[in-house]
């Protein structure tokens, strides 16, 4: 087993308290008069230094081309680069991009239309599993970039020829032709657990509370390498990950085992970890969801939800790990359309200046790319998304990056029209953009070979075997007979413990000591939201699940039912249901290794740290 890093030093953010926003009256007019004045993100002078001359570049809408003559591979400087950034690397930076890599794309990008930049700036939803599809929605409105959602991934995703290899190519390509030397934002959901977009050919990994019951710092960041390798071999340049939301608790109803931790500490430690490790393997990892999702108790995908906490109290928990982040030099961080009460009440965060200006960049010292949540989420379209006027909005709060708007060619539209009436500024759409082109350039290597696709299994089996907690019963010791009856769960969980457990000469049928699966957890996300995109790949339930009293219970989701659990039965937290979270349980069971997790939320009596082997 890795050795745990020790924490000596509370991870914090920043110490002073943010005053209190101004209230701004609910109507539409006066959100509408707002949004039509002109605001310049705040950055400092010298990030994106451009003048007159440089945003002089034709805006008659024919194609601008940008030969890439200024790019970073004449400007890098990064440590850690161990070759020009011209596609060929095979060792990443990490952190942010250098002055020297944002003037380059500033250059760049401001030999572009207005409506070029526009596409630019958004990172696209498409239909279908098809690599022409994909290259379409790029083609017809100039776009950054596409996400892939669940049903966007090929039956055999690995495939060269008519898997994601072949549709990353196709967009890159798409890129390409239209003049762009940059790579594309090709961006994925892949944050293990329910919210995992490729489910074959790829290694299985858990749910992010495993890392915060493990709070293994190395390992956490060997993992993310691996899963990062993994997404860099498919063609994939940036994952939506990992999720630095701070639990509540069964309250929590979107983000449930998706979250590290309730205490803020462990998710900073981890999601840090999984930042080192995405950018080691040359993706753009993208932390979620500012202003923190795990406290508040509606889902977005259906609406917008209200922060009712103080930035005094969200500055000690839920910014916690944005704060440790941004201090680390953390390269993107995704927003949420979360409304915070005490900062901006009537407008979700991702279109709020004060929430992402005043507080993201200003405050917390944020400096790297602002990514908006899906833009086709209920908490926008019902209410902000007329025409596309979201994403003007969120521009103009300071996101850089606006993703998967419901009408992606309205968008484009929205903002060419809002540039030329004066409510939003060609150099404000000139600086996302650069930000977007140094970020993708600065992180930017060639890709793995297939060999890498699938092949971390043992370092799977190492979290499974680190995170795994067990409440109740003697540590280390068999915690079943040499008869098991194994219940509950689906029939393929059934299937697949069985085999383990069979494979250690158990055996399993309907007689002997009770193992019961408990299946779900909190996790409601909406299933779907306007213009498509399937948010979970895996089901939740309420967390009002009757667990009843049986020799051993395995909550295969969040821990919460093991409070449910008799005096005399064993709980084992497991936080996943892969193939190697199976193999490290029987392993578990049979007494042949500890489980070496401690709970990364209280259940029940059991507070944070819990665990029988302690």
């Amino acid at each position: 087993m890795t050795p745990r890093t020790p924490a000596t030093t509370p991870v914090t953010g920043t110490p002073d308290a943010a005053p209190a926003g101004v209230a701004f009256a609910a109507d539409q007019a006066r959100l509408a008069r707002r949004r039509r004045r002109v605001r310049l993100t705040v950055v400092a002078a010298a990030t994106l230094s451009m003048t007159l001359a440089s945003c002089s570049s034709s805006d008659d809408g024919k194609p601008a081309s940008s030969s890439g003559s200024s790019a970073s591979s004449k400007a890098s400087g990064s440590a850690g680069a161990s070759a020009p950034a011209d596609g060929n690397r095979t060792q990443a930076d990490t952190g942010l991009p250098t002055q020297a890599e944002l003037d380059a794309a500033t250059g760049d990008v401001s030999k572009l239309t207005t409506k070029q930049l526009a596409g630019q700036v958004i990172v696209g939803y498409y239909q279908g599993t098809s690599p022409q599809a994909a290259a379409d929605a790029v083609r017809r409105n100039g776009l950054g970039g596409v996400i892939i959602m669940g049903d966007n991934v090929p039956s055999n995703p690995t495939a060269e020829s008519a898997g994601l290899p072949a549709v990353t190519k196709a967009v890159q390509g798409a890129v390409k032709e239209s003049g762009r030397s940059w790579p594309a934002v090709i961006g994925i959901d892949q944050e293990g657990g329910p919210v995992t977009r490729i489910t074959s050919g790829v290694t299985p990994l858990p749910g992010a509370m495993a890392y915060g019951a493990a709070d293994d710092a190395a390992l956490a960041t060997q993992l993310a390498k691996d899963e990062g390798q993994e997404l860099r071999s498919l063609g994939v340049t940036m994952n939506f990950a990992p999720d630095a939301d701070v639990t509540v608790g069964p309250s929590d109803p979107t983000i449930g085992v998706r979250s590290p931790s309730s205490d803020p500490q462990r998710v900073a430690r981890a999601v840090n970890a999984q930042v080192a490790g995405y950018q080691q393997a040359g993706i753009v990892p993208v932390i979620k969801h500012f202003p923190g999702h795990g406290s508040v108790t509606t889902d977005t995908h259906v609406d917008y939800a209200v922060q009712a906490q103080s930035v005094e109290q969200l500055m000690k928990r839920d910014w916690v790990p944005f704060a440790s982040a941004s201090k680390a030099g953390v390269p993107a961080i995704m927003t949420a359309h979360i409304v915070v009460k005490d900062v901006d009440p009537n407008v979700p965060s991702t279109l709020s200046p004060k929430v992402l200006t005043g507080q993201l960049r200003d405050k917390l010292g944020f400096k790297g790319l602002i990514v908006t949540d899906g833009m086709n989420m209920g908490a926008i379209v019902k209410k902000f998304d007329r025409g596309g006027a979201a994403a003007v909005s969120a521009l103009e709060a300071g996101a850089d990056v606006v993703l998967m708007p419901a009408d992606a060619s309205a968008s484009v539209s929205a903002i060419e029209k809002a540039v030329a009436s004066g409510e939003l500024t060609r150099q404000r759409l000139i600086e996302s953009a650069a930000r977007i082109v140094a970020t993708t350039r600065h992180q930017h290597v060639s890709a793995p070979d297939a060999s890498v696709r699938g092949s971390h299994d043992d370092d799977a089996r190492r979290l499974a075997k680190a995170s795994i907690t067990q409440l109740g019963g003697r540590c280390g010791r068999d915690l079943v007979g040499s008869r098991v009856r194994v219940e509950g769960g689906t029939a393929e969980h059934r299937a697949t413990l069985t085999k383990e457990l069979k494979a250690r000469g158990v055996d399993v049928g309907l007689q002997g000591t009770r193992v019961n699966l408990l299946e779900g957890g909190v996790y409601n996300a909406g299933e779907s939201s306007a213009g498509g995109g399937a948010e979970a790949t895996s089901p939740g339930t309420s967390g009002a699940i009757k667990a009843g009293n049986s020799g051993v219970q395995i909550a295969l989701d969040t821990p919460y039912p093991l409070a449910l659990r008799g005096s005399d039965t064993v709980g084992l937290a497991a936080y996943g249901s892969t193939q190697p979270t199976f193999a490290a349980l029987a392993d578990v069971l049979t007494g042949k290794a500890k489980a070496g997790g401690t709970l990364p939320v209280a259940v029940g009596k059991d507070g944070v740290g819990s665990s029988a082997c302690r």
